[in-house]
């Protein structure tokens, strides 16, 4: 019973949409401009810097929390805080009020391994840094981290039941950036390099 506690909670957490808010605010439809996700990309495409910054900790935020909630509901069952966090997740990219369209879920599953090991987060984070920089296009950052995530979490705090969680949860991450992989095969995705020229240094 507590780990559908945990389920829900972070379902409904992850739902929140600071970029549907935002949306509707500036009356500029996401859904419908750059990359049509509600999620932090597309706020920084669209929306510029300050508005993407909000939703980008906004989105981090909830998968934490989430993730703290689930371990606090289910101390003694190593995968609780997973549960939460992943749902979160699933409640990010299909939001039940929005026609379960909504963002990627990238910064959410950020706040997720952040939550679960700040360390293995740190690695993540400058390995897919230096990749969107090397390969010139952001989605490498959640494939290389979906990827080595289950690995090295595992490496640490090994445990079945969490690794079929991380598993299942990297999966899901791959499987909503699959057109943004074809995207860059088509040369239509956001340059990185380009794009930090452009919008920051310009």
């Amino acid at each position: 019973m507590k780990i559908l506690f945990c389920a829900i909670i972070g379902y409904l957490l992850g739902s929140l949409s600071p970029a549907a808010f935002f949306s509707k605010v500036k009356n500029q439809n996401l859904r419908q401009e750059g990359t049509g996700n509600l999620g932090a990309t597309n706020t920084f495409l669209v929306l510029g810097r300050k508005y993407g910054v909000a939703v980008m900790l906004f989105d981090v935020a909830k998968a934490y929390i989430s993730v703290k909630i689930g371990k606090l509901l289910a101390p003694t069952v190593a995968a609780a805080g997973i549960v939460a966090g992943g749902f979160a997740i699933v409640g990010h990219i299909f939001h039940f009020y929005m026609k379960f369209k909504g963002g990627k879920g990238l910064a959410s599953f950020g706040g997720l391994i952040l939550a679960l090991d700040p360390v293995v987060f740190l690695q993540l984070f400058v390995i897919a840094v230096s990749l969107i920089f090397v390969v010139n296009y952001t989605v490498a950052a959640p494939i290389s981290a979906s990827i080595l995530f289950p690995v090295m979490y595992s490496a640490r705090h090994f445990d079945i039941a969490s690794l079929l969680l991380l598993i299942a949860i990297s999966i899901l991450i791959i499987t909503v950036h699959i057109p943004n992989i074809y995207r860059v095969k088509r040369g239509d995705d956001v340059k990185m390099r380009e794009y930090v020229k452009k919008h920051l240094f310009g």
